[in-house]
């Protein structure tokens, strides 16, 4: 009987190394080899393993690397919103209100995500040049005589490519927890004469949470450690955003201690916004207001309840 197991044991552990190896080596090793640099020491231009702390000292007493980080992280918050704003609504539309070609209507809003990430970025530089289309076609209609120079390396430039860019990855988690509410928790609501509004307030909205904390989540990491739309639409103040600053240490400066420390501090502030975002989705998918989608439960909900 053991020497039957025994195979499928070693197995099975051989089955769970290959994934677990791969990740080690292609994930976790980097992190620590990025951690490890961020203690080295940088001599005449030479790096050396002497161990220093110098460069977190560096990175917190020196206003250019906080400023830049909290000027990216308004920027990201910026985007989250916006992208929140354009994607809870259509997730809406797409989830009750379309009936027929739902898949065909839902395939149209990420099919941008198919699309080369540069050549997006690029098709907004088009648009918003001084010979783009929307210069063009504001001197057509007689809005303006010369093209506006502002539209285009501006900090509001970077934020419209961004939103287009990471809108379909707000959208596509809370059409996701949208689609799965249950028909009968908006039809108790109904038959207990609530209005839509409070329908939307205390079912649809409590529901939906884990979703858009998701969504956010996405559109505020990706759009803070995003370079290529900085550098393209941005400018040169824009342009300096965290991780235009990291690729600058890491290329030009050649300083990889400090990039590395740089590194190390936005990789801290996004696992614990991860770690936050997991909490907030738990929290919310299985306590009273959000509870699990798989067990809906209207036992004691009165016309009162919906008032509450």
């Amino acid at each position: 009987m053991s020497a039957t197991r025994s195979p499928r044991r070693y197995g099975r552990l051989l089955f769970a190394a290959l994934p677990i190896g791969w990740v080690t080596v292609l994930l976790l090793l980097p992190y620590l080899f990025l951690f490890a640099h961020s203690f080295f020491r940088l001599v005449d231009g030479q790096l050396t393993h002497q161990l220093t702390l110098e460069n977190y000292g560096r990175l917190f007493g020196t206003a250019l690397y906080p400023n830049t980080i909290l000027f990216s992280a308004g920027i990201a918050a910026r985007v989250t919103l916006a992208s929140l704003c354009l994607a809870y609504p259509l997730a809406y539309l797409l989830a009750f209100k379309v009936r027929r070609h739902k898949n065909l209507l839902y395939m149209a809003v990420i099919i941008p995500l198919w699309v080369s990430y540069l050549v997006r970025a690029y098709a907004w530089k088009i648009i918003l040049g001084q010979e783009g289309v929307l210069n063009g076609f504001l001197m057509s209609v007689g809005i303006i005589r010369e093209p506006l120079a502002v539209l285009l390396y501006s900090k509001w430039a970077v934020m419209l490519a961004l939103v287009h860019i990471y809108t379909p990855f707000t959208l596509m988690p809370i059409y996701a927890v949208l689609e799965a509410i249950p028909p009968a928790l908006k039809e108790a609501s109904t038959d207990l004469y609530a209005s839509r509004w409070q329908t939307f307030r205390h079912v649809v909205l409590p529901l939906s949470l884990p979703g858009v904390v998701a969504g956010c989540t996405f559109a505020f990491v990706l759009s803070m450690g995003d370079f290529i739309a900085p550098i393209l639409l941005g400018g040169n103040d824009s342009a300096l955003m965290v991780s235009n600053l990291v690729v600058s240490l890491f290329g030009v400066a050649f300083n990889w201690p400090l990039g590395a420390a740089v590194s190390v501090v936005m990789l801290t502030m996004t696992v614990t916004l991860l770690t936050m975002a997991r909490k907030l989705e738990d929290r919310w998918g299985g306590g009273p207001a959000g509870r699990r989608l798989d067990a809906p439960t209207t036992g004691g909900m009165g016309r009162g309840a919906l008032h509450a």
